[in-house]
């Protein structure tokens, strides 16, 4: 990493996340767990579905934006419920909210022993939860790291035993650099753990932050994002559009650094090549021109400004759409993690398409 890089990385708490986005803690529930969290909370199904700010009317009779069956969260999202009960009495939680499914966050262990990926494959399904992926480190210096890029094989038998049908990394394709040639070195990368994914059953994605949509250094014409779509097999690599991180980078850049408009809507990436998105994170924020440098505050699924009726129901409209598609709901650091989880749930499980 340049001086530069190093010295962006301590001011941008983008940056940082990234970088510190690690293995989550995962610890066996006791007995006492399910009693620390308190009263249970309501069923999505009975949750209040109220409109929430800059959505417009959610609720209603016409047939629900969300497919049935595909509602999963991040657990990243969770972490902090995950280290201190454990992952049965969170799955407890996200059951009665209505969740369909879960993403880890790496497998862990927490600060109560180890939990064996057998262990945490059958506490997933006695909860009625499927795994739906998980996020991996792409490369690091360490020969011996938990990454794609130093063992591949690792990680591709810890997902098979987990039974995982997609695998993917959050981190980006900046390990050659930020030129079209270091993209285009990554890409090549990306294929070959995505021909590895296929071989065993599943899909390698890579899950996207705002900076994806920067321009190359060399090439300030050229947006990176359309870099790695270029230069990646559809069949082999597929994204997670993190749809937060997505209108961050719509913010930031949709003007070249010479000052010429490069406008784009992250929704138009979705519907040109929607094959490639099996997965979402259902992220939201708040418009604000002073939240340096984002454009954007994070808030719960439902408290801010994306439109998530317009953009799951483009989405559900597209080849297969209703049937193709995950939706991940994610916040980086709710300040209640389970009541983001259970208000996530009721937004999504509230919202209608019009004309229905």
């Amino acid at each position: 990493m340049s001086f530069t890089r190093r010295t962006e990385a301590a001011n941008d708490p983008e940056l940082v996340h990234r970088l510190s986005r690690r293995n989550m803690l995962g610890v066996a529930a006791g007995a006492t767990a399910a009693a620390l969290l308190g009263a249970a909370a309501p069923a999505a199904a009975a949750a209040d579905t109220t409109a929430s700010p800059g959505h417009g009317p959610g609720h209603g009779h016409g047939r629900p934006v969300l497919p049935p069956g595909r509602l999963g969260i991040q657990l990243y999202s969770l972490r902090d419920k995950v280290a201190t009960l454990g992952f049965a009495a969170v799955f407890a939680e996200l059951q009665k909210y209505g969740y369909d499914e879960v993403e880890y966050a790496g497998y862990g262990q927490g600060a109560a022993g180890p939990i064996s990926l057998a262990q945490l494959k059958r506490l997933t399904r006695d909860h009625g939860l499927r795994p739906i992926g998980s996020h991996v480190g792409y490369y690091a210096s360490d020969p011996g790291a938990y990454t794609f890029a130093q063992n591949l094989d690792r990680v591709l038998d810890d997902a098979a035993a987990l039974g995982l049908p997609h695998i993917g990394t959050a981190s980006g394709p900046w390990r050659y650099g930020s030129t079209v040639d270091g993209w285009k070195r990554c890409a090549e990368e990306f294929n070959r753990f995505g021909a590895a994914a296929r071989k065993r059953g599943m899909k390698f994605y890579q899950h996207n932050h705002s900076e994806e949509f920067s321009f190359a250094s060399d090439r300030p014409d050229v947006r990176l994002y359309d870099v790695l779509l270029a230069e990646t097999d559809p069949d082999l690599v597929h994204l997670e559009m993190d749809i937060f991180w997505a209108y961050v980078g719509q913010y930031r850049y949709s003007v070249r650094p010479d000052g010429t408009p490069a406008p784009f809507d992250p929704l138009d990436y979705v519907l040109d090549q929607p094959h490639r998105y099996p997965l979402f994170h259902v992220k939201d924020g708040d418009r604000d021109d002073s939240a340096v440098p984002y454009g954007y505050r994070m808030t719960d699924v439902g408290d801010g400004d994306i439109d998530y009726r317009r953009f799951i129901s483009a989405v559900n409209r597209t080849r297969h759409g209703r049937n193709a598609h995950h939706w991940q709901a994610e916040h980086d650091n709710p300040v209640d993690s389970l009541t983001f989880a259970r208000k996530s749930s009721a937004h999504l499980h509230s919202l209608r398409e019009r004309g229905h």
